[in-house]
């Protein structure tokens, strides 16, 4: 199973979208994003162990929570955005 990344924008969207997200019984956690990942400001993320990045993507967008940009980890541990 890979690990992805989402990424929002303040540490409340992240929050609400992992309420949302481990209530559909989608394992993540919240972190701080990494300097490199951030486009403007603070950011937040939420790192996925899924086999369905989709679901968890439409499940954010159900309860309205805004998603800034979803990362790949790749199996060298290298992080690749996906196009939303």
């Amino acid at each position: 199973m890979r690990s992805y990344y989402i990424t929002f924008r303040s540490v409340t969207f992240a929050q609400r979208g992992e309420k949302v997200l481990n209530t559909h019984q989608i394992r993540c956690s919240l972190l701080r994003t990494p300097r490199w990942m951030e486009v403007q400001g603070c950011g937040y993320a939420l790192k996925l162990w899924t086999k369905d990045p989709l679901l968890a993507l439409e499940l954010l967008q159900q309860a309205q929570i805004p998603v800034r940009r979803v990362y790949i980890q790749q199996q060298d541990g290298q992080l690749e955005e996906v196009a939303l």
